[in-house]
C-alpha cells in the first residue's frame, strides 16, 4: 500500500456519522503548521476560498495553477514541520477544473489524498458559474475516483458538494444529488446553506436519513448550528471553510489600525 493511501484510508477512517470529523481550513503554510501542531486536528483541509484571497482573487476566479500552488505551500508546511505523514491533508478542488483527472492527479502528487469536488461549471476567466446536471457531476466524481487509482490512491476521499439550494432547488432536490454522488463513490456530501436558504436542524436530520450519516456540513456562516447540535444529528464532517481566515485577517486590520492611530497621537 502506497504511503499516501495510508493516509487516505485514514481520513476516510474519520468521517463516522455522529461523530464528526472537524475541520478548521486552512490556507497557506502558517495556517497549516499552527492546526497541525493541535493535539485535537485529525486532518486539514484547505479552503479555496481564503487561497484566492492570499493572492488576491475572487473564489470564483482562482485557477488550477494558482490553486496549486496555494495547496504546495499548505503541503510543504506540513513536509517541514514532520506532519506531513501524520495528518491526512484534503483540498477543496473547486469544481474540478477542465480535466479533472489531471486535477487529481496533480493534487495526488502534492500528497493530497481527499477533495471537495463541487457540482458548478466554472470559468475562471469570467467568473460565471453553472450548476451542473446531476449526471454530469456523478460522471466527474467517478473519473476523479478512477485517476486517484491509477495514482495509486484507491481510498481518496471525495466530499462532494452540491449547490442545487443556490439555484432554486429544495432539500428533496439535495437528497436526489447526493445519493448519486453517494452511490458513485464519494465519502461524504457536502451541503451548505446558499444565499437566502439557511440550513434548518431538521433539514440536517433529514439528510442524515437520507445520506445514512454521510453529510458533511459548514459549521458557521449559512449553517449556524452548534458543534454538538450538529454531532447529535448524526454529521460525518463539519467544516469552517474561511471562517477562521477572515476572523484573523479582521484582528490584523484591527492590530494595525490601534498601532498608526497612536502613533498620530
Amino acid at each position: 500500500m502506497s504511503r499516501f493511501n495510508a493516509l487516505a484510508k485514514i481520513l476516510k477512517s474519520y468521517h463516522i456519522p455522529g461523530s464528526p470529523l472537524i475541520l478548521t481550513n486552512v490556507h497557506d503554510a502558517p495556517t497549516a503548521v499552527a492546526v497541525a501542531g493541535h493535539a485535537s486536528t485529525k486532518a486539514l483541509a484547505t479552503a479555496s476560498w481564503s487561497i484566492a484571497a492570499t493572492q488576491g482573487l475572487p473564489d470564483a476566479q482562482l485557477t488550477l495553477s494558482a490553486n496549486l500552488a496555494g495547496i504546495k505551500n499548505v503541503a510543504q508546511g506540513l513536509k517541514n514541520s514532520g506532519f506531513a505523514d501524520a495528518k491526512p491533508l484534503s483540498a477543496d478542488l473547486q469544481d474540478g477544473y477542465s480535466d479533472i483527472a489531471q486535477t487529481i492527479k496533480s493534487a495526488i502528487a502534492l500528497g493530497v489524498v481527499g477533495a471537495n469536488i463541487e457540482d458548478l461549471k466554472t470559468d475562471p476567466a469570467t467568473g460565471h458559474e453553472q450548476l451542473r446536471s446531476p449526471e454530469e457531476a456523478v460522471e466527474r466524481i467517478k473519473t476523479a475516483l478512477n485517476a486517484a487509482a491509477e495514482a495509486g490512491v484507491p481510498d481518496f476521499v471525495i466530499n462532494a458538494r452540491t449547490d442545487v439550494l443556490g439555484y432554486g432547488g429544495s432539500i428533496k432536490d439535495v437528497i436526489e444529488r447526493g445519493k448519486k454522488f453517494l452511490e458513485a463513490g464519494a465519502t461524504t456530501v457536502f451541503v451548505w446553506g446558499v444565499g437566502k436558504h439557511v440550513i434548518t436542524i431538521e433539514e440536517v436530520k433529514e439528510m442524515v436519513a437520507a445520506f445514512e450519516g454521510r453529510l458533511a456540513v459548514q459549521g458557521t456562516g449559512p449553517t449556524p448550528l452548534g458543534l454538538k447540535e450538529l454531532a447529535d444529528a448524526g454529521v460525518a464532517r463539519i467544516s469552517y471553510g474561511p471562517w477562521f481566515a477572515r476572523r484573523s485577517w479582521k484582528s490584523f486590520g484591527d492590530d494595525a489600525a490601534e498601532t498608526l492611530v497612536a502613533s498620530e497621537k
